[in-house]
């Protein structure tokens, strides 16, 4: 792991990163996003981190790259199963940070037509971290399970 990545701290307890710990599951974190300033979290807003320090999409190996596909494909259905969603939308875009990590998040029924994909998680129903803590385990159950 880098000495000096934030969310390799993250994976050792340590560092400003957050977010509730959904599994450690095939060489991944999967995490719900943390709460934002208002102490609620866009409900359903999961990141998929690297277990190993890998920088980008490209540095995944074969083995990674597979189950990270297969593991994306088992975390929608796992969203559709637990929340009212009808869509899920996977997508790598952080750039400030150098290590794999993607963003899985829900689309919720009820979402006006003008909210574009790329904001649906800004439009989802807010939840205190209770609620964000028993979707997260409901989800690590699914993921263990199947």
């Amino acid at each position: 792991m880098g000495s000096d990545c934030q969310i390799c701290a993250k994976h050792r307890g340590e560092g400003p990163l957050g977010g509730e710990l959904v599994t450690r599951i095939d060489g991944f974190w999967i995490y719900h996003a943390p709460a934002g300033k208002d102490g609620l979290a866009s409900l359903g807003h999961l990141l998929i981190e690297s277990d190993r320090h890998a920088p980008y999409l490209d540095n995944l190996n074969k083995t990674e790259a597979a189950a990270l596909g297969r593991l994306r494909t088992r975390l929608a259905g796992a969203l559709r199963a637990e929340l009212a969603v009808e869509q899920v939308f996977a997508a790598v875009i952080g750039r400030g940070i150098a290590h794999f990590h993607e963003h899985v998040f829900a689309r919720h029924a009820g979402t006006p037509d003008d909210v574009p994909w790329h904001l649906s998680d800004e439009a989802a129903p807010r939840a205190d971290r209770a609620a964000v803590t028993e979707l997260a385990r409901r989800l690590g159950q699914r993921l263990t399970t199947t």
